[in-house]
């Protein structure tokens, strides 16, 4: 069909990440979408077990160093953000821990309350649960703290230098006309500064992740080139 931005869609990072999961690539993560507007992301965080002992992040890491390979972490697939920056984490620490896939946060957050995994590295379904008391919450992988949990910090806070929150947006199909892109770019950007929307994303914890067209663009070539780097290296595969 005709590129006339009567069709676009929600894009999100697993849309750039699987042409390198797959022998057979049927697209190209950049040049076969137009990048019209990043808007939000998700809130991920690191959730362990009161019992664990572990107040800090740095406590959990230490306790990974003296058990190399013996500490589970939950999240919500193979191949996800979550998954791929934990491993970045664990090879910044320099340890070993192991990977526990489920089918989403609500199976780690039960697993973990029957301290069957030592962490959850995933969304913020944990939120109830932590604010219970029921789990503690070591750090959040947005770029400011949550409003929810003032408290805890962030891994940029840390010295980890990442911001790991899965941003999406809306993209279109290669070939779009600059001003149409330009049209539906503020026809969205008017709707995400709507005072409704803005209070919807503070009550939720939702991250600002606002980008432009060029900007988008320039951050989905750039992870484009991170997913390659991650998928390769832990040699992920969906064929």
């Amino acid at each position: 069909a005709r590129p006339d931005g009567y069709t676009i869609a929600h894009h999100h990072l697993s849309v750039i990440r699987h042409p390198f999961l797959t022998r057979r690539p049927t697209w190209h993560p950049v040049n076969d979408f137009t990048y019209i507007m990043q808007q939000t992301g998700f809130v991920f965080g690191h959730v362990v077990h009161p019992g664990s002992g572990w107040n800090t992040l740095a406590d959990m890491f230490a306790e990974a160093r003296r058990r190399p390979g013996e500490l589970t972490y939950g999240t919500s697939g193979i191949a996800t953000s979550n998954h791929l920056a934990m491993e970045e984490l664990c090879e910044k620490e320099g340890v070993q821990m192991t990977h526990v896939p489920y089918r989403g946060t609500s199976e780690n957050i039960t697993a973990l309350l029957a301290r069957q995994l030592d962490c959850i590295a995933n969304s913020n379904s944990w939120a109830p649960v932590v604010e219970d008391g029921q789990l503690r919450l070591l750090a959040v992988w947005t770029r400011e703290r949550l409003r929810s949990f003032p408290t805890v910090p962030t891994l940029l806070e840390l010295g980890y230098g990442m911001v790991v929150t899965s941003p999406y947006g809306i993209a279109g199909p290669k070939g779009m006309d600059p001003e149409v892109v330009e049209v539906l770019h503020q026809a969205f950007r008017k709707t995400q500064l709507h005072p409704r929307v803005q209070e919807f994303m503070a009550v939720n914890d939702l991250p600002d992740e606002y980008l432009g067209p060029a900007d988008y663009t320039a951050f989905a070539r750039e992870r484009a080139e991170y997913e390659q780097r991650m998928v390769t290296r832990l040699k992920l595969s969906i064929d």
